[in-house]
């Protein structure tokens, strides 16, 4: 199963607005699936953190996590106050932002979108992490061209990415987020996940290999078969070309 959506000449990918129902369920669902992933399905969302915080420079400052919603990834870095001062949040949904807040008073949150020019200058961060997002960009070309401009020419661009469209996966969807949104919304479970996962793992890598250098790579959870068929995620590390 896969998605057509409509791609214009330079990548970016066209969604349809959707209603306002569909809106409020799809802003409710992606906040609900944080709280079952970090209790239901922790071995994943472990490993989605821990590639992160185990891969990082021993040295850095500046860290902008993309798409940092509750901001959950910030427990696993365990930092200190000096350090959550120079820890940067962006996530377009305030829902989720407003929880991160709340936790992590430290910590700058930013409600924005990395597919548009941010207001940081350029080799401003030593790290930047984007966990489980580069799939849902549907303008990712001009995420990734921000994320060269801002990361430092020393910096690391730290990336989880499902393996969307392998048979593991689509396993591991049908028995888990599509059997929880039909049972609490009572709707069909396409809609949304057309929506969300837009990009394929070849097509984020063909566009990253634009920007950066891939240092580190790492399949889970076989990473012994380092194939998109057989497992659930990839971590990568990457660096400015």
């Amino acid at each position: 199963m896969y998605l057509k959506i409509k791609k214009n000449k330079n990548f970016q990918k066209k969604l349809k607005k959707l209603s306002i129902k569909k809106k409020k369920i799809s802003d409710d669902f992606m906040k609900y699936w944080h709280e079952v992933l970090q209790s239901k399905y922790s071995i994943v969302d472990k490993f989605n953190h821990e590639y992160v915080t185990k891969s990082r420079p021993k040295r850095f400052k500046t860290v902008l996590e993309i798409g940092a919603g509750d901001g959950e990834h910030i427990y696993y870095e365990k930092l200190n106050k000096k350090k959550l001062k120079n820890y940067f949040a962006i996530d377009l949904r305030q829902n989720m932002l407003s929880k991160l807040n709340r936790n992590h008073k430290e910590v700058n949150a930013i409600n924005g979108d990395c597919q548009k020019k941010t207001k940081f200058k350029s080799n401003f961060f030593d790290r930047v992490i984007a966990i489980h997002i580069l799939e849902h960009l549907p303008n990712l070309p001009k995420a990734l061209c921000e994320i060269n401009r801002i990361i430092k020419k020393s910096g690391t661009f730290q990336v989880v990415i499902p393996c969307e469209g392998s048979l593991a996966y689509s396993i591991a969807r049908k028995i888990s987020a599509e059997r929880i949104f039909k049972k609490r919304y009572g709707m069909d479970y396409d809609w949304f996940i057309k929506r969300e996962h837009i990009n394929l793992p070849f097509e984020i890598f063909n566009e990253l290999k634009k920007f950066f250098k891939i240092s580190s790579i790492k399949f889970f959870p076989f990473n012994v078969i380092p194939k998109e068929f057989c497992n659930l995620c990839i971590g990568i590390n990457l660096t400015k070309k």
